[in-house]
């Protein structure tokens, strides 16, 4: 499936799978096996969109219309939304749910997919040209 591809779930919201591909290989930890915690993962994304947002705890906390304690202990990964109110706190930030656990691949993981796409490239540049010289041949005789 590429990364432009869409899966629907529930016909309720739609999930980018580039999106679910970086989240499921940041939770899994390659050198030891251990699941990260969602909670970090959410509470880490918290901080970072509010950083780039410019945004306060008590800003965020009065557009999701919850309290500036709450949105402090998500961030601290002592508590976790419901899905009610992580829908409001990305429309606080303006981006869709599940931005919030979004993790951007890690430069290996992206040089990894870029060694691959560079291979598949040149496998097509290759098989095109033997299709275009085959083709000469045959029709020259």
């Amino acid at each position: 499936m590429s990364k432009y591809q869409r899966i629907t779930n529930n016909n309720q919201h739609i999930i980018d799978c580039q999106y679910i591909y970086s989240f499921y290989n940041w939770l899994i930890d390659t050198k030891n096996g251990k699941m990260t915690n969602i909670r970090d993962v959410l509470a880490n994304n918290l901080k970072e969109n509010r950083r780039k947002c410019g945004i306060t705890q008590s800003i965020l906390a009065e557009k999701a219309g919850v309290s500036t304690q709450y949105i402090a202990m998500i961030e601290l990964s002592r508590q976790f939304p419901t899905p009610d109110v992580l829908e409001r706190i990305a429309a606080a930030f303006g981006i869709e749910t599940h931005e919030l656990f979004a993790v951007p691949p890690s430069p290996e993981s992206s040089m990894e997919r870029l060694h691959k796409d560079i291979i598949r490239e040149i496998r097509e540049v290759i098989v095109e040209v033997l299709e275009k010289a085959l083709a000469d041949k045959y029709k020259n005789g």
